[in-house]
């Protein structure tokens, strides 16, 4: 595991915020982009690697939810949270332009605007939790709290 040279704009937010991080590398395989690969990569549980999704209601919009890699995003659950009667994931070719980031590099922290975040319920079980550091090949380990604050989070039981 090597130390990244380049900050990410993640990262200048934790700075910025004092928050406590720990850069892990690893090497991309653009055939397998999944939170649970990533996890082997790196030599974590996947329970601890975070995965972010976007999706969209019919009522309020843009949400943001950060679950376990192994996880599935309870849809009904989700849109029940945020208000709306139906949640879609927001297609891959419409990620970047919404969020500025794209598929494998998608971090709940430094979107192009804010959204409501949920965080599943089980990242306060662990001491640290890892995101996506907002790059691919880069992902931050850091206190599951700290990143509840800094993007303003609601805790809730997200998965199936």
């Amino acid at each position: 595991m090597k130390e990244s040279p380049n900050k990410t704009n993640v990262m200048r937010t934790l700075d910025k915020a004092g928050i406590r991080y720990t850069p892990m590398t690893y090497a991309v395989d653009e055939d397998n982009l999944a939170g649970t690969h990533i996890a082997e990569e790196i030599g974590l549980p996947p329970e601890i690697v975070f995965k972010t999704l976007v999706a969209r209601g019919d009522k309020k919009g843009l949400a943001v939810f950060c679950i376990p890699a192994p996880a599935e995003l309870n849809l009904k659950e989700a849109a029940r949270l945020t208000g709306n009667k139906k949640l879609e994931m927001v297609p891959v070719k419409e990620l970047l332009g919404l969020t500025g980031y794209i598929r494998g590099a998608c971090s709940p922290i430094g979107m192009k605007k804010k959204f409501p975040t949920f965080i599943d319920e089980t990242c306060i079980l662990y001491d640290q939790i890892t995101i996506s550091a907002g790059i691919r090949g880069i992902q931050l380990l850091l206190d599951p709290n700290d990143l509840i604050a800094v993007v303003e989070a609601q805790c809730a039981a997200l998965t199936v």
